[in-house]
């Protein structure tokens, strides 16, 4: 085992993730990644708006609570969304969550990348359609660096329990241009 990764294993024991600390230089597959993703039940949504209407992370956040998720809206700047608390970052949910949607602009999804390190969040998906959506380069490499499963790409709702006919079509359609990674 390599020093990173001895270091990394340590910081995984330590954190609320159960199971054995696997090394995230290994790629996996999209399919394999979002399948592990969405076995965490308890989910934050960042970059939930107050208007609902249209935004993806408020589409994320209404199909996650529909199929059983404890689903968590994160926004600086309310209070509340769709009749529900809303907090201002991660750090305010109560008992934490296992997993986090990154719906807000690229340039924000490192300082929630981070904060999601430091409260031992080990999965972290950037949101991304048919435009540059939440997906940061850096963000993604800091993640991986700090032995998180970082789904850089795609959406929750194109995969497994939450998949819908429309975001299935989609997400063959955004893997041939690489809007949907093939391997994480």
């Amino acid at each position: 085992m390599r020093r990173r990764d001895i270091r990394l294993w340590r910081r995984a024991s330590r954190s609320r993730t159960v199971g054995v600390y696997v090394p995230r230089s290994i790629m996996t597959t999209i399919k394999d990644a979002a399948s592990e993703f969405l076995a965490h039940k308890r989910v934050a949504v960042t970059g939930v708006s107050r208007d609902s209407s249209g935004h993806g992370s408020n589409v994320v956040y209404q199909r996650l609570r529909s199929r059983g998720y404890d689903v968590f809206a994160v926004n600086p700047n309310a209070d509340e969304v769709e009749g529900d608390p809303c907090y201002h970052d991660l750090t305010s949910i109560p008992d934490g969550v296992d997993a986090v949607v990154v719906g807000t602009r690229p340039e924000a999804a490192e300082s929630t990348v981070r904060e999601a390190d430091e409260l031992g969040i080990k999965y972290i998906w950037m949101h991304r359609g048919p435009g540059e959506g939440s997906v940061s380069p850096e963000a993604a490499a800091y993640g991986r660096e700090h032995g998180m499963l970082v789904i850089d790409g795609g959406c929750p709702l194109m995969f497994g329990p939450t998949a819908d006919f429309g975001h299935k079509c989609m997400r063959g359609i955004l893997s041939l241009t690489g809007n949907v990674p093939r391997k994480v």
